[in-house]
């Protein structure tokens, strides 16, 4: 007999399926970038007095918005090693569901807590939050702000997973920021790059960097405008697609956010947030911010991969963790 979480599954399966079809043939995507207020049942305020209590001048950005969905208690039972903050969006449910089943399975490595948070803000289209909050019921792996979610918005998810770790787990030793479309070489990850076995590092803080300056095109997907920031080179950032920090840093960006002008380009402002702490950012050249086809020893040598297809994730990690005895 099915257990209720396979039948839950299903159901949510099914659900997202008819939800998309309905929303594909009768609703306008929509790009609002505002503040919208929406009651979803599992509602969780964060703490209050806790870890932002220092801040003596008014905040430039205060960050007023409320955790929807949230899940407060992950770390309590034990402290994970590794955080992975994954950004998302609410009609991603078949990446979601890859990652779990592959590289973002929480229980892959006996000897190490690995912790997967999905970050979404609140969709215009009821009928998508609350397909998001019955996923939620079933996986408690996400959490949400009541802002808008859109690529304009993409600062406010970062700076969710930032106040979330450091408010309701701040004695995680990494954090992961990364997409729904990339693939986590984990074993590179945690073997080579953190090295459970070594002391933690503070302030560190690791990727894919650019150096380069704001485009002034406004045709550009990445465009600047010179009053928002009249500088010609950005400080050095990590590609967005995937980079990796010691736990303290995610407190420390948070709260040097709230006295940063928000920047529509998120990884371009965590990078800001790096320049007025001092921490520079190291280079690794493990973290690609580009598509790269397949092949076993390729994929060996790499932590990230990006724009990759749910099918594809799982083609991929199939391949790699049945051919572990094999030699490059």
């Amino acid at each position: 007999m099915p257990s209720k979480v396979s039948c839950l599954y299903l159901l949510t399966v099914v659900c997202w399926a008819s939800a998309l079809w309905y929303l594909s043939i009768s609703r306008p995507t929509s790009t609002y970038v505002s503040h919208m207020s929406v009651s979803i049942r599992k509602t969780v305020k964060p703490h209050k007095n806790i870890t932002f209590t220092n801040i003596r001048t008014r905040p430039l950005n205060p960050h007023a918005f409320e955790f929807v969905i949230n899940e407060p208690k992950k770390c309590e039972s034990t402290t994970p090693f590794l955080v992975i903050l994954i950004s998302t969006t609410h009609k991603e449910f078949d990446a979601r569901q890859a990652i779990r089943e592959t590289w973002g399975d929480e229980s892959t490595f006996s000897d190490i807590r690995i912790l997967t948070i999905f970050l979404l803000g609140i969709n215009t289209d009821a009928v998508l939050n609350q397909m998001v909050e019955q996923e939620s019921q079933i996986f408690h792996d996400i959490v949400v702000e009541n802002f808008i979610d859109s690529y304009h918005n993409l600062t406010l998810k970062t700076m969710m997973g930032m106040r979330w770790v450091a408010t309701f787990c701040p004695k995680a030793q990494y954090i992961m920021k990364t997409d729904s479309d990339i693939f986590v070489n984990m074993d590179n990850l945690i073997y080579k790059l953190l090295k459970p076995t070594t002391k933690p590092r503070r302030r560190y803080f690791t990727g894919y960097v650019i150096n380069g300056g704001p485009i002034r095109d406004m045709r550009s997907k990445w465009y600047m405008p010179r009053d928002l920031y009249p500088e010609n080179k950005y400080p050095p950032f990590c590609s967005g697609t995937g980079y990796v920090f010691s736990a303290d840093v995610a407190e420390l960006i948070y709260k040097t956010s709230l006295h940063t002008r928000l920047l529509h380009l998120e990884d371009v402002y965590v990078g800001l947030c790096l320049r007025k702490l001092g921490i520079h950012p190291y280079q690794n050249s493990g973290f690609n911010h580009w598509k790269m086809a397949y092949s076993l020893c390729r994929y060996r040598r790499v932590i990230t991969v990006h724009q990759i297809s749910p099918e594809e994730m799982h083609r991929i990690w199939n391949d790699m963790s049945s051919k572990k005895h094999l030699r490059c």
